[in-house]
């Protein structure tokens, strides 16, 4: 007997500023959620900078969600398979492409999309232009990834404040690339500005660099590294489970591992 299809959560990560590494967030985050077991679907929303696709190693790709935009595609056509399960929509990087997308067609189809998945992960363009509304209105829920300085927290503000005023709920702020230097906001400064939780805090990781040149979302190249550990218990935060991060290996275990081989 047939039934409603439920929704999923439909998130959108946003920033005010480029450069704050929202979708190397939203692309591991998303993998970390299907290795739990959940049902996840990325969309690449940046119309005009789409790279989600290049993080996840999955260059190349024939129909993208440009040419379900241009109505030159089904949208099923351009769902694909990527890392540990995940499913992704990802952008087109050609020029072309982009000129004849219609971004306000995304409010039609997320309708259609958040049916399939547990977690809908819409990665936003930054700043606020058109796309980065457009991206803003089809997420039911808001999380910004921003970086601990003024300028960011700033830009940051403005896109909260829009979000809320499109009738999007802001769940918190991610910060990234975090060195715990003295000239960066404290998390406390950080809440009392954007007042937000701050539900994460992804530390500068020289392994995210290495994993994004291999086109290897971090928490399946580097499980174990920091920025991952933080990755994942982010996800495990909005999946509401229980998740304890692995012991980090030895160094004799990892000299032992580059010398003879193992498991990756």
């Amino acid at each position: 007997m047939g039934g409603l299809a439920l929704e999923g959560r439909s998130i959108v990560f946003a920033s005010g500023k480029g450069g704050t590494g929202k979708t190397t967030t939203v692309a591991n985050i998303g993998v970390a959620l299907a290795q739990f077991g959940k049902e996840v679907i990325l969309i690449d929303a940046d119309i005009t900078m789409a790279n989600l696709s290049l993080i996840l190693g999955m260059e190349d790709i024939p129909i993208t969600l440009h040419d379900v935009l241009a109505g030159e595609a089904e949208l099923k056509d351009a769902i694909y398979e990527g890392p540990a399960g995940v499913k992704v929509i990802p952008g087109g990087l050609s020029l072309e492409k982009v000129k004849k997308a219609r971004p306000e067609r995304l409010r039609e189809l997320i309708k259609e999309i958040s049916q399939m998945g547990d977690f809908i992960l819409i990665d936003a363009p930054a700043g606020l232009e058109l796309t980065s509304v457009t991206a803003l209105l089809i997420g039911k829920e808001l999380i910004i990834v921003t970086n601990p300085e003024i300028s960011a927290i700033t830009d940051s503000l403005k896109t909260k404040l829009v979000a809320e005023k499109l009738g999007t709920l802001p769940l918190g702020a991610i910060l990234n690339r975090v060195t715990s230097e003295k000239t960066e906001l404290s998390k406390e400064e950080i809440e009392a500005i954007l007042e937000v939780p701050v539900i994460g805090i992804v530390p500068e990781d020289p392994e995210v660099k290495r994993a994004s040149a291999y086109g290897v979302p971090l928490v399946i190249k580097n499980p174990t590294s920091p920025a991952a550990i933080a990755y994942k218990q982010i996800a495990a935060k909005l999946a509401g489970i229980k998740w304890t991060p692995p012991e980090p290996e030895s160094p004799v275990k990892r000299i032992f591992k580059a010398l003879f081989g193992g498991k990756r």
